[in-house]
């Protein structure tokens, strides 16, 4: 019987934290994933522009199909239907699309892959060859001190 109660306990609490059936967090979810069409460059639940008429409308747009329970797909496709593929606030990860997931990484891997063969390369390259001038030292140097006190006055 405990462990009825408890196993009970459990699956209500998790039914209560997950926020079951909220549409609330299914609006917040969805308009995370939309940009305003207004040009502000900003997601469209965030879009703090005074008056601007695109987010308010397509806030309605959004409650207006959580509300007749359309699924998420849906909702999402009446908007790019309506607005165009960039009100989405990332590219599908479908066809061609998946360059835009791609490219960065790729991008990455190849700079590193570049910057390790340059130091490679930098490093297996033969030693500079001595230019041919010889040091001075002992009395050539000495001659060449008085020279340089002789014109600096020192």
């Amino acid at each position: 019987m405990k462990r009825v109660v408890q196993l009970s306990l459990l699956v209500l609490a998790l039914l209560t934290f997950l926020g079951a059936g909220d549409d609330s967090g299914r609006f917040n979810d969805l308009g995370h994933k939309l940009m305003c069409a207004c040009g502000c460059g900003q997601i469209l639940l965030e879009c703090n522009h005074v008056g601007c008429t695109y987010s308010d409308r397509m806030r309605g747009e959004l409650a207006a199909a959580i509300d007749r329970g359309d699924s998420d797909d849906l909702s999402l496709q009446s908007f790019v239907q309506k607005y165009g593929p960039t009100v989405l606030a990332a590219p599908p990860t479908t066809g061609f699309n998946r360059v835009a997931w791609v490219m960065p990484f790729a991008a990455l891997v190849f700079g590193i892959l570049l910057t390790v063969y340059i130091v490679r390369a930098w490093k297996s390259r033969p030693a500079a060859a001595p230019s041919g001038v010889a040091p001075v030292t002992g009395p050539e140097l000495d001659v060449f001190r008085q020279q340089a006190r002789r014109d600096t006055d020192l």
